[in-house]
C-alpha cells in the first residue's frame, strides 16, 4: 500500500482510495503527524475494505469474452471457453467455464450471458449462507439487495433491516461470502463496530479475522 499525504489550505481532511491502491490523503496544512496517524487509525477498516475490493479483480483489465481468458469463481480459476451451438448457455465443466452462443462475435451478448450466470449463481450461493446464518441472528431481514458495488463487499441499515451485498462476492471463495453476510446480519444486532459486535462475530465465527484477511489480500 502506498501512502501519500498532502497538506494543502483546506478546512477538512480527505482520504480516498485509488484503483491501483494508492491511499491519498488532503490535509489542512497545520495538521499534526499525531492527526494524521489517528484518523488513518480511526479510518483503517475502510481503507482494508477499499483495498480488497480493488485488489479483488484487475481494475483496469478489459474482458473480451473470448476463449483462455480467466474466469474466477468460488476462490478458483477457470478458462473461458467460447463454443459456437445453436443453444445459449454458460456452463462449468472440469477446469473450463463454456460459454455456448450462437454468434461468437457478438460481445454484447456474450457478456450479458456470463453476467447474468454470475448473478444467478451469487444469489443462489448468498441465499444458502442467509439460510445459513439469519437462523442464529433471529431478526428479520426486510430486504436483501444483490448487485455490483464499486467501494465495499457489503452494507447494513439497521434502522430498515436492509442488506446490500456485492454480486462479485461469487468470485470469492464460499467462506468469504458466509463472513460477509454473517457480517452484515449481525449489524442488526450491533449497528456499531464495537467491541460487543466483534464480540458476538467471534462467538459464532471464530475464524472469521482469519477469513476477512483472506479476503482483503484476494484470498
Amino acid at each position: 500500500m502506498k501512502l501519500t499525504i498532502i497538506k494543502k489550505d483546506v478546512k477538512n481532511i480527505n482520504l480516498r482510495v485509488k484503483p491501483n491502491c494508492e491511499v491519498v490523503m488532503s490535509v489542512p496544512i497545520k495538521t499534526t503527524d499525531t492527526h494524521i496517524e489517528y484518523v488513518l487509525n480511526k479510518r483503517s477498516d475502510w481503507i482494508k475494505s477499499k483495498l480488497a475490493f480493488y485488489r479483488s479483480k484487475p481494475i483496469a483489465a478489459v474482458q473480451e469474452y473470448v476463449s483462455g481468458e480467466n474466469c474466477r469463481f468460488l476462490g478458483r480459476n477457470y478458462r473461458l471457453k467460447v463454443i459456437l451451438s445453436s443453444e445459449e448457455s454458460v456452463k462449468l465443466k472440469g477446469g473450463y467455464l463454456n460459454l455456448s452462443v450462437k454468434d461468437k462475435d457478438n460481445f454484447k451478448r456474450k457478456e450479458y450471458l456470463v453476467k447474468q450466470w454470475y448473478l444467478q449463481k451469487a444469489e443462489n450461493h448468498i441465499k444458502k449462507a442467509f439460510d445459513k446464518y439469519q437462523p442464529i441472528v433471529n431478526k428479520e431481514v426486510k430486504n436483501i439487495r444483490i448487485r455490483k458495488m464499486k467501494t465495499r463487499w457489503g452494507s447494513c441499515n439497521s434502522v430498515k433491516s436492509y442488506i446490500n451485498l456485492n454480486s462479485e462476492l461469487i468470485k470469492s471463495p464460499t467462506q468469504c461470502i458466509e463472513y460477509v453476510v454473517f457480517h452484515e446480519l449481525t449489524h442488526l444486532i450491533y449497528p456499531n463496530h464495537d467491541k460487543s459486535f466483534y464480540n458476538y462475530l467471534s462467538l459464532h465465527m471464530p475464524n472469521w479475522k482469519k477469513t476477512k484477511r483472506a479476503l482483503e489480500i484476494g484470498y
